[in-house]
């Protein structure tokens, strides 16, 4: 774990010994925020289909459910990547404990 593995190494290690997660994570969440606001933005727009009450309901449901999707894609996202960092820095306190007391 001394060497940090490039992407495509750390993509095919089947131990599972290095992680991509944290590197890739950024775009994971562009990608799920885009996802999110194509379907708000489908929402709003069958919304307006459906007469002045369809509107008004549309306009304030979209935004509510669009700002609670992200919150909890952010939260599932940190809460994944705190795992991760957890890992990294348990292995790594382990080879600091192994060379001091081999």
């Amino acid at each position: 774990m001394s060497q940090r593995k490039t992407f495509f190494e750390s993509l095919f290690d089947i131990s599972f010994a290095s992680f991509i997660t944290v590197r890739i994570i950024g775009i994971l969440y562009i990608v799920a925020i885009a996802l999110v606001s194509l379907g708000c933005l489908a929402l709003l727009i069958s919304s307006f289909r459906s007469g002045f009450g369809g509107v008004v309901v549309g306009l304030v449901v979209t935004p509510l459910a669009w700002i609670l999707q992200v919150i909890g894609i952010r939260v599932g996202l940190e809460s994944l990547a705190a795992s991760i960092k957890t890992s990294e820095n348990t292995a790594r306190m382990l080879e600091i404990m192994q060379r001091q007391n081999p």
